[in-house]
C-alpha cells in the first residue's frame, strides 16, 4: 500500500509541476493545456511506461530457446522470491547494467545488456537478477518506471520553456511582468525537481533490493563482485542513457558525468558493498 500511495503523490505531484509550468508558458489557458497533457501521460505512464522505457534502449525480448541459461537461473530466483515468471528482454549495448520494469509484478520485464552477460560470472549475474527481481518483489518498477516518462516530459517542457524565454515568451500574458524570468527560472529548477524526485524515490530502495536480492540468491558475494565489475567496466564503456530513467538501473549509468553526480539515483557503490558484506571496502 505504501507504493501505491506513494505512485499517486508523485503522479499528482508532477501534474502540478507541468500546470506551473504551463501557467508560466502561456497563461491560464496554457495551463489548461498542461493539465490535459498531464492526464494523458498519468494514463500513458501507468499503462505504457515500460514499453516506452524498453523501446528507448532497444531491448528485445529473448525466448528460452535463445537463451535458456538465462531463462533457467531467473526462473530460479523468481521461485525463491515467490513471483510469476517476468519477460526477459536483452539490450544491445556493451555496458554492464541492468534494470526491471512493468506496472506490476503480473507484468514485469527483467532487461540485461549484452555486456552485463560477457562480462559476469553464473553467481554474479544470478546476484544481479535478484537484485531486479527484488524490485518487482517490493513494487518498485512501476513509480521507476512512471518517474522516468514523467521526469522526461518535464525536461523535454521545460527545454520548450528556454526557447520560449529565449523569445520573450507565447503570447500575452495578463501578468504585470517577470513571464521571462518565470521562464527560466522553471526552465532551470523543473529537471532538477524531476531529478530530485528519482533521486527520493530510489537511493533508500536500492539498499533494500541488495539485501533482499542477496537472500535469493543464497549469498552475498556474487552481487556484490557484480557491482564492483560494472562499476568499473562502466567507466571504460560508457552507457548511452538519458538522466529521466538513470534511477532505474542496477547501478546509475550517469556515474563521472560532471553535473550529474550532484542528483546520483543511486548509493555510493562502496557503501553498497559494505552493506551487502559487511566489510570495509576500498
Amino acid at each position: 500500500m505504501g507504493n501505491t500511495i506513494k505512485t499517486g503523490i508523485l503522479l499528482a505531484g508532477l501534474t502540478v509541476l507541468v500546470m506551473i509550468i504551463g501557467n508560466l508558458l502561456g497563461g491560464r489557458q496554457g495551463m489548461m493545456i498542461a493539465f490535459f497533457f498531464a492526464v494523458i501521460m498519468n494514463f500513458g505512464s501507468y499503462w505504457f511506461s515500460d514499453k516506452i522505457v524498453l523501446k528507448l534502449y532497444r531491448a528485445k525480448p529473448v525466448s528460452e530457446a535463445e537463451a535458456p541459461q538465462l531463462h533457467r537461473w531467473v526462473r530460479q530466483l523468481t521461485q525463491q522470491a515467490g513471483l510469476p515468471m517476468p519477460k526477459i528482454c536483452v539490450m544491445p549495448s556493451e555496458s554492464p547494467n541492468a534494470f526491471a520494469t512493468g506496472r506490476n509484478p503480473e507484468h514485469a520485464v527483467v532487461a540485461v545488456t549484452q555486456g552485463i552477460l560477457r562480462l559476469l560470472s553464473e553467481d554474479e549475474l544470478k546476484g544481479v537478477l535478484a537484485h531486479e527481481l527484488a524490485h518487482v518483489k517490493h513494487r518498485d518498477i512501476l513509480i521507476g518506471s512512471i518517474a522516468a516518462t514523467m521526469a522526461g516530459a518535464i525536461m523535454m517542457i521545460a527545454y520548450m520553456a528556454r526557447w520560449a524565454a529565449l523569445f520573450g515568451g507565447l503570447g500575452d500574458r495578463d501578468d504585470d511582468g517577470g513571464g521571462v524570468i518565470g521562464l527560466i527560472a522553471m526552465s532551470i529548477l523543473a529537471p532538477i525537481a524531476a531529478m530530485l524526485i528519482q533521486m527520493a524515490i530510489s537511493r533508500s530502495r536500492e539498499y533494500a533490493a541488495d539485501a533482499a536480492g542477496a537472500s535469493y540468491a543464497g549469498n552475498p558475494y556474487g552481487l556484490a563482485k557484480a557491482l564492483e565489475k560494472i562499476s568499473s567496466a562502466s567507466k571504460r564503456i560508457p552507457m548511452k542513457a538519458q538522466p529521466s530513467t538513470a534511477h532505474m538501473f542496477i547501478m546509475n549509468p550517469l556515474s563521472g558525468k560532471s553535473m550529474m553526480n550532484l542528483f546520483s539515483t543511486h548509493p555510493p557503490v562502496e557503501k553498497r558493498i559494505e552493506k551487502l558484506t559487511g566489510q570495509h571496502y576500498s
